[in-house]
């Protein structure tokens, strides 16, 4: 916990151990269950208010955390009760607090939210203290960031921060990005003397033109989906959605993963259909990323990648909704998971996994209190 702006300090190697690590956001859930959801200018009558712990930061940091990930959290939260609380609510949900800030200077973040009968919501968040976690807060955090296996980011704090945070695990543990390189989608010979061409005009020494070689070779490589050779890779989820998202977002991202609504933000594609997320998914990848993956709700998800550019639908169990509210961020939180812990799975296994366990969230009022733990879930899973 940190007060002022300054972390806590616990055992280095607690730090030191977290798989996932995630630099987002913390908000409270001021929650309102209602028969429907109001029109504009209505009032309605709701039958149930709670408060709850929400934001999508800490809320994949909790699921993956439940599902047994070593976690660490990089955030800030005012210096009142509802910061007090949720710093506690972390360490009860096992994540390392040490990079949890504190300041004066703006309240915790809060998220008004009302969930219908039918488990639809509808959510105003206030971002508050979140959107003063900044680039010397992460420099305070570059050694749990470099010794993770995955990293999270998000768009609920100042979005330059993301992209930093992005910035430095790719500068620990990712390869250069190569845009012009990866938008081929081929791992061609043709594509491995481009390679050696860019190599060539650097004008470096031979030592150093023989290791940029190797590391482009395992770029470019005909392996799966996601690269295995690279020791940390980035989970990008872009929300909320910014229509000009600044494009080096793209490239830092090892999966960037959305869902149909920030999709059509950042395509200018309409969304409804697992076909129409495909086109969409086809737009993203070639602006840079390695492995797009848009989520659809209920009817899964779909993906494709440099490696494999045609889209892929992946379905999931359908299941009677109680409250959707945080199910992507549950998705988010197990891919993470998967990612570190199961890096030999393929994608489309580890996203089967993810969207099961999003569907078990659903089933479930409130965000963070829906999440599975692994006890609770089918040992096929792990």
């Amino acid at each position: 916990m940190a007060a002022s702006g300054e972390p806590a300090r616990p055992r280095q190697e607690e730090v030191a151990a977290a798989a996932v690590v995630v630099v987002g956001s913390c908000m409270t859930d001021l929650v309102s269950l209602t028969p429907r959801l109001p029109k504009t200018g209505e009032t309605i009558h709701g039958h149930k208010f709670f408060i709850g712990f929400g934001g999508k930061g800490a809320n994949q940091c909790v699921q993956a955390a439940r599902l047994g990930a070593k976690t660490s959290i990089v955030c800030k939260v005012g210096k009142d009760s509802f910061g007090n609380d949720y710093i506690e609510n972390l360490k009860q949900n096992h994540i390392s607090t040490e990079f949890t800030y504190q300041t004066r200077d703006a309240a915790t973040g809060a998220a008004s939210i009302i969930v219908d009968d039918e488990g639809q919501n509808i959510i105003v968040i206030v971002a508050g203290a979140n959107l003063l976690l900044n680039t010397e807060d992460l420099k305070k955090a570059a050694s749990v960031i470099s010794r993770a296996k995955v990293l999270i980011c998000q768009l609920e704090i100042s979005p330059a921060t993301s992209l930093e945070a992005l910035t430095m695990a790719r500068n620990s543990g990712v390869p250069c990005s190569l845009p012009s390189l990866w938008r081929t989608g081929r791992h061609s010979q043709h594509s491995s003397q481009t390679s050696t061409s860019v190599i060539l005009q650097m004008h470096l020494p031979p030592a150093s033109i023989h290791a940029l070689s190797r590391r482009l070779m395992m770029l470019l490589l005909p392996s799966p989906e996601l690269d295995k050779h690279v020791s940390l890779k980035t989970l990008f989820n872009p929300a909320p959605a910014i229509a000009d998202l600044d494009p080096r977002f793209y490239t830092l991202s090892s999966v960037f993963c959305c869902n149909e609504s920030e999709a059509e933000i950042l395509t200018g594609l309409v969304v409804n259909s697992p076909t129409e997320a495909g086109k969409a998914a086809l737009v993203l990848l070639e602006r840079g990323c390695q492995v797009v993956v848009i989520t659809l709700g209920a009817s899964g998800c779909v993906t494709l990648s440099q490696a494999e550019p045609v889209p892929k639908h992946v379905p999931t169990e359908a299941v009677k909704a109680v409250d959707t509210t945080g199910a992507g961020d549950s998705f988010v939180g197990a891919l993470a998971f998967y990612l570190a812990y199961y890096p030999n799975l393929s994608l489309e296994e580890m996203l089967k996994r993810s969207n099961f366990i999003a569907t078990v969230s659903v089933q479930a009022t409130g965000t963070q209190s829906s999440y599975p733990y692994k006890r609770d879930l089918p040992l096929a899973l792990f």
